[in-house]
């Protein structure tokens, strides 16, 4: 143990920045258009208290909304993707069976340890979609469509499964986004 010093105690710097430096929000207040909106619907109000009576609100039919943004890249790439000639790997994942895929879901089922919850309302088709877009190795799955991340991962060799290409060209009810990408956008 060092030993003690006697004496006065070194006093510490701190460090002092000034109130000159000092960082604030600018406050901002209600523009004028919102204050003129408020006026008018107070005097709105008034009148309506009034009469008596209450004016009978429109009730605006609700029109679909629209696709998102990210949705309209996804659906671009994977229109682009399907206009493509068919390659030797289509053609190959176009030859395989329902039997084939449901194997291959099997086989995908016995290596896993825990059993897979809600997912029992899940049709064959989007649990493989599911599980390709769950697997990290062949790259991430948001912001892109589904086939051409297929296609990005079997040209750079990671041997995405065939089945899943199966799955995406027969499938009419296939979503062109990942499931997670709906979740997080």
């Amino acid at each position: 143990m060092p030993p003690r010093r006697r004496g006065a105690a070194p006093a510490q710097s701190t460090l002092s920045f000034g109130s000159q430096s000092r960082v604030t929000k600018p406050a901002t207040g209600p523009t004028s258009l919102s204050k003129t909106k408020n006026l008018e619907s107070s005097i709105a109000r008034s009148d309506k208290s009034a009469s008596g009576t209450p004016e009978p609100q429109q009730i605006l039919a609700s029109a679909p909304s629209a696709p998102h943004v990210a949705e309209l890249a996804v659906r671009q790439q994977a229109a682009a993707e399907h206009q493509e000639p068919l390659s030797a790997e289509d053609k190959k994942a176009l030859d395989l069976s329902l039997k084939d895929i449901q194997r291959y879901w099997k086989d995908v089922e016995k290596g896993r340890k825990a059993l897979r919850v809600h997912q029992q309302d899940l049709s064959l088709e989007e649990k493989i979609l599911r599980n390709f877009d769950l697997s990290s190795q062949y790259g991430p799955c948001i912001g892109i469509a589904r086939i051409k991340r297929w296609r990005r991962a079997n040209a750079l060799n990671l041997n995405p499964p065939l089945e899943v290409l199966a799955v995406l060209l027969k499938g009419e009810d296939v979503k062109e986004r990942a499931y997670i990408d709906y979740l997080l956008s």
